[in-house]
């Protein structure tokens, strides 16, 4: 992911950060608690396309 790229981006939902997590291929939003796919190379920011984060994935 260009690291350009994901300072521009932000969630949908929560307007908040994302941050790239390269080993899911995904954007996570950590006040949302949802995950973004990306898509060859394309993120695909909508609501019903992200899954929930669990406690797990966040440290909690």
């Amino acid at each position: 992911m260009d690291t350009k790229l994901l300072e521009l981006l932000v969630c949908p939902v929560t307007k908040g950060p994302l941050t790239w997590n390269p080993e899911k291929q995904e954007l996570s939003s950590r006040s949302a608690r949802l995950a973004y796919p990306v898509r060859d190379g394309i993120p695909v920011l909508l609501e019903n396309e992200a899954r929930t984060l669990s406690d797990e994935e966040l440290g909690l």
